[in-house]
């Protein structure tokens, strides 16, 4: 099984992305959404993380989000503590999720592959990215949120240079129709390379 890294920074459209693969056949996992789901069902992840936030971090039984993101945005060393305990559980239940698959590919996206070091669990990785205006555009709608917070997140995250040289292949993600031709490429590529 070839594990395929998808990334790329916010409002990139690696959802969208994802799906056109998953459409494709291709196997998914998103790494955010599992690491929620962990920060509320793994007992041991949410003892560290009240041990780290507080009793606040938790509100009936559930991570209180809005609580432990009004922290995070704003204190790195909170976030990047935050991350060196879920990263690993993360990491432990992708390898429990592929043992229990028996296909060619499985894309694991997640929004800071390269920052969690998941980057090294992949074959071959895949950047999304897309122009700076269609991605406030698409944050601001998606969220509900205004041109300034939107900045504001983007600055937390490593820039799509970054993200560029280190991957096998870029999906230019503007106009759909072009996105997927490129992501049908893609997709045959990597049959061939499966191939090989």
């Amino acid at each position: 099984m070839k594990i395929i890294g998808l990334t790329g920074g916010i409002g990139s459209g690696k959802s969208t992305i994802l799906a056109l693969f998953k459409a494709l056949g291709a196997l998914t996992y998103v790494a955010d959404i599992e690491a929620k789901k962990l920060m509320n069902t793994d007992e041991e992840l949410r003892n560290q993380i009240q041990k780290l936030f507080g009793e606040q971090a938790y509100e009936n039984g559930e991570l209180n989000r809005s609580y432990i993101s009004s922290i995070v945005f704003n204190n790195t060393e909170k976030l990047n503590a935050l991350n060196a305990l879920v990263h690993p559980k993360v990491r432990e239940d992708f390898q429990h999720f592929i043992k229990a698959q028996k296909a060619d590919f499985v894309f694991y996206e997640a929004a800071i592959l390269f920052e969690s070091g998941s980057d090294q669990l992949c074959d071959y990785i895949v950047t999304v990215i897309a122009d700076f205006d269609y991605k406030i555009e698409r944050i601001m709608k998606r969220d509900g949120v205004s041109e300034a917070q939107v900045l504001e997140r983007m600055n937390n995250q490593s820039n799509d240079d970054y993200k560029i040289k280190k991957s096998d292949f870029v999906i230019r993600n503007n106009h759909l129709d072009g996105t997927k031709h490129q992501v049908l490429t893609i997709f045959e590529i990597l049959k061939k390379l499966k191939e090989t």
